[in-house]
């Protein structure tokens, strides 16, 4: 695994990536073949305009508020909110505020589906 991240030592999410007036700000964490974790910082009104990825992906919010756009469907975020971006859908990001998102990207074989089973909500 090719990580930024030193072994055995903790770290904070806030002090991994410094947040750019004005701008997006990204550190990769770790990557591998199965996927990568990429940690942003969002200035308020930044965005990444819509797109695709091969690879199905959960947006994790960290802090702040995103407003997302995943094939045409509006999803508001909150602090320790999760959201499923599915591999080929257009998605696009909207910070609301000064936010901070945690992206893992899910890497899968060739020929295997998308899809990914809803597990039950255990209470």
């Amino acid at each position: 695994m090719a990580s930024t991240l030193a072994a055995s030592e903790v770290f904070t999410l806030e002090s991994l990536v410094t947040p750019t007036d004005q701008g997006i700000a990204s550190r990769v964490l770790a990557r591998t073949a199965a996927g990568n974790i990429t940690l942003f910082a969002f200035d308020a009104g930044e965005e990444l305009s819509e797109h695709t990825a091969p690879f199905d992906a959960l947006a994790v919010t960290l802090t702040g508020a995103l407003a997302l756009t995943i094939g045409g469907v509006k999803v508001r975020t909150a602090p320790q909110t999760i959201v499923l971006m599915p591999a080929h859908v257009p998605h696009a990001v909207h910070a609301a505020e000064p936010s901070r998102m945690l992206l893992i990207m899910l890497r899968e074989a060739p020929g295997q589906g998308s899809a990914l089973p809803v597990a039950p909500e255990v209470r």
